[in-house]
């Protein structure tokens, strides 16, 4: 199956991806000469500096305009310890293919290929290779929320390449849950990063029934106590995270600056750093 991919990255920027190397500062210290610097660069995007840690938008990814993702089970409610089958329908993207770009982002990448992220309850997100598998999952109501992603656990935002589904497992009472409201999904950063992988950290997060706009909804994240504002739904780099523990908070917020109400808004998470950046 060939997907449609459209991938530039200039040259110079490579280079300078090549050469960046991430902050020694430790976690919490604040720079008093390194509060807040925000650049807006046409060929870079934007960028925002906090207490020594850089969030920038992520400018360059393969793109899949046509790829769709469709949810044929589960469907309704599972039968108490049986395992509950999920099944997929996938369209226009090649599962288990490395894409394309993987080579060039320089970050945290699969190994077995493009995949599913799948989502329940807004725990962190489970990886499948296959259109079809089985999962083990306590009795409970579940809101589950899917998407393509790329090798390099970046997702696909087209609009079709999502499903967004309830279902119940065993004696429960069907989740409460408003799909036609806006509500925010986290995605990555997630788990432990070693070696080259800790100069770059993807950021990357799912809006259903919402976009982001300066005046409308805006997304606070919230690294290491380090506040940014963002206007504009896309993935990010973080840069600068030291070795160890490190909190990501996400929040989903109104124009007039309110929490966005969502059962699963605010979310964090934290992840680990291990071992020392490869050197530029």
């Amino acid at each position: 199956m060939k997907a449609s991919i459209k991938f530039f990255i200039p040259i110079l920027l490579l280079f300078a991806f090549a050469c960046n190397s991430s902050s020694d500062t430790d976690k919490g210290e604040k720079n008093d000469n390194d509060t807040m610097n925000v650049q807006l660069n046409p060929s870079e995007g934007w960028t925002m500096t906090v207490g020594g840690i850089t969030l920038k938008e992520k400018t360059e990814s393969s793109e899949y305009p046509d790829a769709e993702l469709s949810l044929i089970s589960p469907d309704g409610n599972i039968v108490s310890g049986e395992s509950t089958h999920f099944e997929f329908k996938v369209k226009n993207y090649e599962l288990q293919a490395q894409s394309p770009d993987a080579g060039f982002q320089m970050c945290a990448n699969s190994g077995k290929g493009q995949h599913i992220h799948l989502i329940l309850n807004n725990a962190p997100y489970l990886a499948r290779y296959d259109t079809a598998f089985e999962e083990q999952l306590d009795d409970g109501a579940y809101v589950c929320l899917a998407f393509l992603s790329r090798s390099y656990h970046e997702s696909i935002k087209n609009g079709t390449a999502h499903v967004l589904s309830t279902f119940t497992v065993g004696d429960a009472e069907a989740p409460d849950f408003d799909a036609s409201a806006p509500h925010l999904f986290y995605s990555r950063p997630k788990g432990t990063y070693s070696g080259a992988d800790t100069k770059k950290v993807l950021l990357d997060f799912f809006l259903i029934n919402c976009d982001l706009s300066e005046d409308g909804y805006r997304l606070k994240a919230t690294i290491d106590g380090n506040e940014f504002i963002l206007s504009k739904w896309t993935p990010y780099w973080i840069e600068g995270l030291p070795m160890g523990e490190n909190t990501i908070s996400l929040e989903l917020l109104d124009a007039d600056d309110n929490t966005v109400a969502s059962p699963f808004n605010p979310v964090e998470r934290s992840i680990t750093l291990e071992g020392e950046p490869a050197a530029s």
